[in-house]
């Protein structure tokens, strides 16, 4: 017995001193003062937003290859540098786009689909623009005005998601375009306008010439939904439409990429993608103060820096798992700079076994770190003790209603069958301090909690060194919607 109590004594002090050395290796990397340099530099004024596309965006990329490179990082196995080139076609928002009913003009509008339009005609109101609208209506030819939303919600992202379907019913009845009234106050109508009246972009394609728009649909403020009770009360409505062709062209991005092989024989085979997107939404309208400059700092320059932290360590403590580290462009225009790599991975896709993404709108609790599907994969334990091991307490996503986790690069990751959580500063609610600076030109470096952060780092650094040490391959929890897609990739029955 007196052996048995000492070889247990013995196993366990190993077990402490293991894991002492192990967050002795995070905290010899992860630096306070380096954490506070990457923020400032890339949510600099100078960088003007990092906006996909753009020179300054161009300039971040360098700045983040310049990094992997100076900790001895190897570079994209494809190209040899640390790039992977992203072709993008940009669709500009028409020059002209006036409208006008009963010749009234609505003053503030957005293209969501642009052709040309020349309309001087009767249009027709079509309620909610859904499929009993239609019942007894004739909109062959004509231009249609329509509520945003539907009976049961009028909620701007629930019209969002109705769009496609009232675009097909419309073009299903001939109608020319849509003229969507969308009941929404101010501040989130500077939302939709810094998107929409921006370049947009989309992954080209050798299909892209044939993919022209046969249709116009427009949203408008309706602020207090006064407009849209007025027309439907109108027998006739004149529009009168001036919207001409949108201007496309095709450019070239970039994900910033790089390698860390792993040290053991057999599992270096397997990798862990440390993954965030780093552009931004660039200028836009300016807030009270005038400052029109997006800097993103919490968006995501946060996550980018958790990534660079990462491979800083790795490059000097690898794991048993190799590590391939992924900086997205484009996420801010429809998760872009994913959606190309997962169709063109540089490694096979059946090597990745979990993508740990970082990515942030806010924090409002600086206790906690918010992972948006936390408990999604088996890998949820060495979160939840990383965090621990520096004061902070791993949570799961607590606004299931914003479906954050099909909203950042990691759901393409997720799809193909790959284990893909986020790992997001402390929130405890959508909203307060996080929807205060998200996609706002406040959000700047110098309003961040380094403190915070610091642990936040050190944390999800501490975190990646348990998956990528953890002999048992993490995967979905069972009974997850993505579990069958990793059977597939994986060859798993």
């Amino acid at each position: 017995m007196k052996k048995l109590i000492l070889l247990l004594l013995a196993i366990t002090v190993s077990t402490i001193s293991n894991a002492q050395s192990e967050k002795e290796k995070v905290q010899a990397t992860v630096s306070q003062s380096q954490i506070e340099g990457h923020i400032y530099f890339l949510a600099d004024d100078l960088l003007k937003g990092r906006m996909t596309g753009t020179q300054e965006n161009k300039i971040a990329a360098s700045y983040l290859a310049n990094m992997l490179r100076g900790y001895g990082v190897k570079p994209n196995p494809l190209t040899g540098d640390y790039y992977q080139p992203v072709a993008l076609q940009q669709v500009s928002p028409p020059l002209n786009k006036m409208v006008k009913l009963n010749a009234m003009s609505l003053e503030k509008i957005v293209v969501l689909e642009a052709s040309a339009l020349q309309y001087n005609d009767n249009a027709v109101y079509a309620g909610y623009g859904l499929k009993d609208d239609y019942l007894n209506i004739n909109a062959k030819g004509k231009v249609l005005i329509i509520k945003g939303g539907s009976s049961e919600t009028q909620d701007t992202r629930a019209a969002f998601g109705l769009r496609n379907e009232k675009m097909e019913l419309a073009l299903k009845a001939g109608a020319k375009g849509l003229i969507e009234l969308i009941q929404v106050e101010d501040q989130i109508w500077d939302f939709i306008d810094h998107n929409f009246n921006a370049p947009s972009l989309s992954v080209a394609s050798d299909d892209d010439s044939k993919m022209e728009s046969e249709f116009t649909y427009v949203w408008a403020q309706d602020k207090e939904g006064g407009l849209a009770t007025q027309l439907s009360q109108n027998r006739a409505i004149v529009a009168d439409i001036n919207i001409s062709e949108a201007e496309k062209e095709t450019i070239t991005s970039q994900n910033v990429i790089g390698v860390v092989e792993g040290t053991d024989p057999k599992l270096k085979n397997e990798y862990i993608i440390y993954s965030a997107h780093y552009d931004h939404v660039g200028i836009g309208t300016p807030d009270e103060t005038g400052d029109d400059n997006y800097n993103g700092a919490r968006d995501n320059a946060v996550g980018t820096t958790t990534v660079l932290s990462m491979a800083q360590h790795l490059a000097k403590y690898p794991t048993k798992r190799s590590a391939l580290f992924i900086l997205f462009t484009g996420e801010e225009k429809g998760l872009l700079g994913s959606e190309y790599y997962v169709a063109n991975p540089v490694l096979p896709l059946n090597q990745m076994v979990y993508c740990f993404n970082s990515d942030n709108a806010g924090y409002n609790d600086t206790t906690v770190a918010t992972i948006v599907g936390l408990e999604r994969t088996t890998a949820s334990k060495h979160i939840k003790e990383a965090a621990i091991a520096f004061g902070l307490t791993a949570i799961d996503d607590p606004a299931p209603e914003q479906g954050l986790f099909d909203r950042s690069d990691n759901v393409h990751f997720a799809k193909a069958g790959i284990p893909a959580p986020t790992f997001s500063l402390g929130f405890t609610a959508f909203n307060g301090d996080v929807t205060k600076y998200y996609h706002r030109p406040g959000d700047e470096a110098d309003t961040l909690d380094y403190e915070y952060l610091f642990k936040f780092f050190s944390a999800y650094v501490m975190a990646g060194r348990s998956i990528g040490n953890d002999p048992t391959t993490p995967v979905w929890t069972r009974g997850d919607k993505y579990e069958e897609a990793g059977k597939m990739l994986y060859g798993k029955e």
